[in-house]
């Protein structure tokens, strides 16, 4: 399990308290949840920098950094990918570039936020088609090389990008959106790194808060929540969410776990899957989240929560 610092940033996620996301990521680390992942679009520097300052003194070799690179907001470069507006509210565009001399410049920028001088997995965040693979890679090659970056990784690419990406650098692993009830990535890209020896890295496994059971129809998002309007937010989505879980709460409350826990144990062990993404913004959080590892599933629990997930899935192709 690893802690999911996009929240703490604030953008998107309608703000985060400094305080609260410090202490939530000491906490993680000392409940063993020893990996986090940031990027320097969460908060435009500001995840990378609450990371930092949370682990200031922490022995180096005691966690794993996990950050990104490839988005530009402060200029036009690269591929255009949408309009947005910052933690201030102010509009802006932001544009996907990955190329040689970015990627070099965003490294030690996260470095210097992080205040460290070596991030352990390098992940490019979404595929830039305006930059040639093998430049982005040679850079994160090159930093390889210079010790700054431990392994390389990408992020939402899918099976020919990831093949062509592995001509120019070794992978360690795909970031992409994964969960009970959003499992397209079965089809190809997790056998895919089954086949190629990487690790699946699934973000989203709750859906964003979908699959903890709190979310009911008619449901209120705070300003600027980018879930509203997204079609797992739909009134009838969200209840057929929440029948979902009315089937697997027997299995919870036998381990007297919560939903969450319950659909975040599921998750790991799923084929393939080397680690989940799972954020947090304060302690309690932390601990619950944490507790997701301390009971076992058995065989025939991970078949019926499977089958109760197979059946959602397959009411949503009706549906689609």
């Amino acid at each position: 399990m690893a802690f999911g610092a996009w929240a703490i940033g604030g953008w998107m996620w309608g703000g985060a308290e400094e305080k609260e996301a410090i202490q939530a990521i000491r906490a993680a680390i000392e409940a063993g949840i020893t990996t986090i992942d940031t990027a320097p679009v969460y908060g435009f520097g500001r995840s990378e920098e609450l990371v930092g300052k949370a682990l200031e003194g922490v022995t180096r070799d005691s966690y794993q950094i996990l950050t990104k690179f490839g988005m530009n907001w402060q200029s036009e470069e690269g591929e255009y990918f949408f309009d947005s507006n910052d933690n201030e509210g102010r509009p802006f565009k932001m544009y996907k570039c990955a190329s040689k001399q970015k990627v070099m410049k965003e490294c030690e920028e996260s470095l210097r936020r992080l205040k460290t001088d070596y991030i352990d997995l390098y992940q490019i965040h979404w595929p830039d088609y305006t930059t040639p693979l093998g430049e982005t890679f040679e850079a994160v090659q090159r930093l390889i090389e210079q010790g700054k970056v431990r392994a390389a990784g990408v992020c939402n690419y899918d099976v020919a990008l990831v093949e062509e990406a592995l001509n120019a650098v070794n992978l360690a692993s795909n970031q992409v959106p994964y969960s009970m009830i959003n499992r397209e990535m079965e089809k190809n890209v997790i056998p895919q790194a089954i086949e190629r020896n990487m690790g699946v890295i699934a973000y989203s496994p709750l859906q964003r808060g979908l699959l903890t059971g709190k979310i009911k129809p008619g449901y209120k998002f705070g300003e600027g929540d980018t879930r509203e309007g997204n079609r797992f937010y739909t009134d009838e989505n969200v209840k057929r969410a929440n029948e979902l879980l009315e089937k697997i709460a027997p299995i919870a409350e036998k381990h007297d776990a919560t939903l969450t826990q319950l659909v975040i144990n599921w998750t790991i062990h799923r084929p393939g899957i080397a680690c989940v993404l799972v954020g947090a913004r304060d302690v309690h959080q932390v601990h619950d989240n944490a507790q997701s590892l301390s009971f076992s599933l058995a065989d025939e629990e991970m078949d019926q929560i499977t089958q109760a997930a197979n059946e959602f899935n397959l009411t949503e192709k009706e549906a689609g």
